[in-house]
């Protein structure tokens, strides 16, 4: 697993005002944007957001304060749907929980969620719409 962090998601309340504020602060949104969810590719990574109810029900938590959810996501995307597996596998065994076993996601990929040892919620994805290129930087239009 190589050190390194895909996309950071922000679960927020209002979609447009978050959106408005990035945008206001000179930000350009990625295309791959839409009514749903808002994308700003920084250098290496990618700012993602995402309305926070729909965030907590991807990871699918039932109750928002009792999983002691922060409304913030870690990505780190992969190449492939085995290696998905693979890295959720090497969580557990490194003494993450998993939350969501690996499963084809809503949105046309491939992916599965864990806490770490402090209680952080990471997604493991497979984007086939996005690239990772040969330094695993990771790429949305």
């Amino acid at each position: 697993m190589q050190q390194r962090v895909s996309i950071i998601t922000l679960g927020v309340n209002d979609l447009e005002r978050a959106r408005n504020f990035y945008k206001n602060l000179g930000w350009s949104e990625a295309k791959a944007s839409n009514e749903n969810i808002c994308f700003f590719q920084l250098n290496s990574m990618v700012l993602s957001l995402y309305p926070r109810d729909l965030l907590a029900k991807d990871i699918s938590i039932q109750n928002e304060t009792q999983a002691n959810f922060g409304g913030i996501t870690l990505a780190y995307n992969v190449a492939s749907e085995q290696e998905v597996q693979d890295v959720i596998d090497l969580a557990k065994k490194s003494g993450a929980k998993i939350i969501k076993r690996p499963e084809k996601a809503f949105w046309g990929g491939f992916s599965g969620y864990f806490q770490d040892a402090e209680g952080h919620y990471w997604e493991v994805a497979h984007n086939p719409y996005a690239q990772l290129d040969e330094d695993g930087n990771f790429r949305i239009s």
